[in-house]
């Protein structure tokens, strides 16, 4: 007699299709990933141009995929997360040049400076839909004045200048292009697993409950209100330490730039073109739709040429609600 199999079971390995097709995605992802740490700083690492590109796009992914974890998980879109980049840079920047933390260790605490920037934000969260988003946009408003106004801690208008540079780790100078690239790939990497594990979990669950009925889910027990605050802290603690990281890698600062509104919208356009509700969809948007602007639009059109990535966001809107990668799967299994 042979045993029961589960329906759409494999009767010899004892897998369902879903698992293989599980299987065959973290290979996908696997290769991707090698592919990231090797194969690019082996083929571009020489160009010193494109691998800035790339880094700035990098980071661009950074924030996009802090403000789709805000934005899927806890339902909530902001368009303040320059607040957080802005803070990151400047808590960095200050402990470094003025206290002499190391760089690695700058970074993480500008990462908790954003976290506790959140905290001061946490009564919007009474708000929803535009009143909450207009409320934390103009918290970001109220740093860049703090900033600019605080002369003698962030150097006002004229910010600061010699921020030390990215360290050296088991003897590789991590401040070149390819040293940034692989730092800020490794972040942005940590940040995307550490998001993976909050949706799998009962927590993200909870949160995706929440997007059908926050009421009900309270009647069940369901803490809304402090679930939707850990996602605010987590998603502002990945801004701020990409803001912590580009401080370092441009070493320089002043409050225009830190604060700017490029660093709402540019994440926003990558996240919603990539596909802000998975997790690899905001990094690909950011590398696409920036190396793109750079690369092609900008060449082609100096001046307004990021109108035509306006027109690119709203052609995948109206194609492609849900981003990049759910139209590139549609066509995979087509």
């Amino acid at each position: 007699m042979t045993p029961k199999t589960r329906k759409g079971s494999d009767p010899v390995r004892g897998q369902t299709p879903a698992s293989g097709l599980r299987g065959s995605t973290r290979l996908i992802y696997g290769a991707l990933t090698a592919a990231a740490y090797l194969l690019v700083p082996t083929l571009l690492g020489a160009d010193n141009y494109i691998m800035s590109l790339i880094v700035a796009a990098m980071v661009i992914g950074c924030v996009a995929l802090s403000w789709a974890l805000l934005g899927n998980l806890g339902g909530m879109v902001s368009f303040g997360h320059s607040a957080f980049f802005g803070v990151g840079a400047y808590v960095s920047a200050i402990v470094t040049v003025k206290l002499g933390v190391p760089v690695l260790a700058g970074i993480a605490l500008g990462g908790i400076g954003a976290l506790l920037a959140s905290v001061v934000m946490l009564p919007v969260l009474r708000l929803r839909g535009p009143y909450f988003a207009l409320a934390i946009l103009a918290y970001a408003h109220i740093f860049r004045i703090l900033a600019t106004e605080w002369t003698s801690l962030t150097g006002g208008s004229g910010g600061i200048a010699n921020i030390p540079g990215l360290p050296t780790i088991l003897g590789y100078d991590m401040s070149g292009k390819t040293g940034a690239y692989l730092t800020i790939l490794t972040i942005v990497l940590a940040f995307a697993l550490a998001y993976r594990a909050i949706r799998a979990s009962h927590y993200g669950t909870a949160l995706r409950a929440m997007h059908d009925s926050e009421d009900a889910t309270r009647v069940v027990g369901v803490n809304s209100t402090l679930l939707k605050g850990l996602m605010l802290m987590v998603s502002a603690f990945m801004a701020g330490v990409a803001g912590a990281f580009n401080a370092h890698y441009i070493n320089f600062l002043e409050p225009d730039y830190a604060f700017n509104g490029l660093w709402v919208t540019l994440p926003i356009v990558a996240a919603i073109f990539g596909g802000y509700r998975t997790i690899a969809g905001p990094v690909v948007g950011a590398l696409v739709v920036y190396l793109l602007d750079q690369l092609v639009f900008k060449t082609l059109i100096p001046t307004g040429h990021q109108l035509v990535l306006g027109g690119l966001l709203v052609a995948m809107i109206i194609f492609s609600p849900t981003g990049l990668l759910a139209l590139l799967r549609r066509k995979d299994h087509a």
